[in-house]
């Protein structure tokens, strides 16, 4: 499959912050070697990693495995296989590893180019490697950042990303199929090596799919693309009963008292958790009539009927106690839909509500402190909810 990255006129704006800290600056295209890092010299293999300090990176990652994202498909993956640019933690670098074809690198790594004969050796400059990313949620891509992490004087010179929405469940083949159009979401541009680049977005277009590309090759460590999740209204119809506050039906974290061990969105997450540090936890609380809290917005206002609160893996710092309170609209008074309650360790709780609560927010409080795995809030949009979330979709697809 031949794709053209960067080519062609975009039907969209483009965005991509350019201040040096944030990405390479534009000028050093004229100096090849000029974002490269030192060599690897020892010791922390991240002492000299430069990182970036983006606030879209608050926003969940469209592009992660535990929504159902994947890497589909490349070009190449000679040195270090496609499936890593997803990998949630951060790349790790072994000095002595080694295989059969080159250093093992934790990343997309593909192998160097060519020119076509012994007359022009180097590359033709529209030559480019790619690889295609399923969004585990479609949604309003805000920021992404491409990871060169360990990727010293391998990192590709320039990196540029599109973006198109297919529904359903498309091939590789389809996806680069004559008649997909592909919006330019970050346009051909140079990059830091071993280092954390991020990028701006802002089409307000609702996606399915990205395309990473390297020009003319290298090795990315890992793609994050961080947005918010727009969901398909019909399907949700269809589901009927649905969690109002999952990050894959569209709800999203606001504000948090403390984020100090890990992010909140990760309670809203697909699945049940598997580890201590895959849910909210807080630092300890000092401060006595004082209490951790974090608020969410639902994907619409919705009607709960049911509530799961989980604290797997939380055995010596789960939540002592829990309330949960609801408020309907952003101007709309908080009102009680769980009552303060004891919390069990490492347990799934699971509360039948007497009558449903309408809302459009709520705020999970935990006293004094400690974490919660999951929660989950079962319901069904109302139709006000319903038509609100029509209208988003059809605002951000049309």
């Amino acid at each position: 499959m031949d794709v053209e990255c960067g080519a062609g006129e975009s039907r969209v704006m483009t965005s991509a912050t350019d201040a040096p800290e944030n990405i390479a600056d534009h000028a050093s295209a004229a100096v090849p070697h000029a974002n490269d890092a030192a060599p690897y010299g020892g010791g922390d293999p991240y002492a000299d990693y430069r990182s970036g300090d983006f606030a879209f990176t608050e926003l969940v990652d469209l592009a992660d495995r535990r929504l159902g994202a994947g890497v589909i498909a490349a070009n190449d993956e000679f040195f270090a296989e496609r499936e890593n640019l997803l990998v949630r933690d951060r790349a790790v670098f072994d000095p002595e590893h080694f295989g059969h074809k080159g250093k093992i690198m934790d990343g997309w790594e593909t192998r160097r180019r060519r020119g076509v004969d012994a007359t022009h050796v180097f590359p033709a400059p529209e030559d480019h490697d790619w690889a295609l990313v399923r969004l585990g949620a479609p949604g309003v891509i805000k920021g992404i950042v491409v990871d060169t992490a360990h990727f010293r004087g391998n990192y590709p010179q320039r990196i540029s990303v599109q973006a198109t929405a297919v529904e359903g469940s498309p091939s590789p083949e389809q996806l680069l199929a004559d008649d997909v159009k592909w919006d330019e979401l970050v346009p051909p541009t140079p990059v830091r090596g071993h280092a954390e680049n991020g990028f701006e977005i802002t089409t307000g277009r609702r996606y399915t799919h990205v395309r990473l590309c390297q020009h003319p090759d290298g090795g990315v460590a890992r793609l994050r693309v961080h947005g918010e999740v727009v969901p398909d209204p019909e399907w949700l119809d269809t589901l009927g009963t649905i969690d109002l506050v999952a990050v894959v039906n569209g709800g999203s974290y606001e504000d948090a008292s403390d984020k100090f061990y890990s992010s909140p969105t990760q309670i809203i997450l697909p699945g049940t958790s598997r580890k201590m540090d895959d849910g909210w936890e807080n630092r300890r609380r000092r401060v006595r009539d004082t209490n951790d809290w974090v608020r969410f917005r639902l994907v619409a206002q919705g009607a709960i009927r049911a509530v799961e609160i989980d604290t797997a893996y939380l055995k010596g710092n789960s939540a002592g106690w829990v309330a949960l309170s609801g408020r309907n609209g952003e101007a709309g008074e908080w009102f009680e839909i769980i009552p303060r309650t004891r919390l069990q360790p490492d347990t799934l709780h699971r509360f039948r509500l007497p009558a449903q609560a309408v809302a459009t927010h709520v705020r999970l409080d935990a006293f004094p402190d400690g974490g919660v795995a999951r929660m989950r809030l079962h319901g069904a949009l109302t139709t006000e909810g319903a038509a609100e979330l029509r209208r988003r979709y059809t605002e951000l697809t049309g």
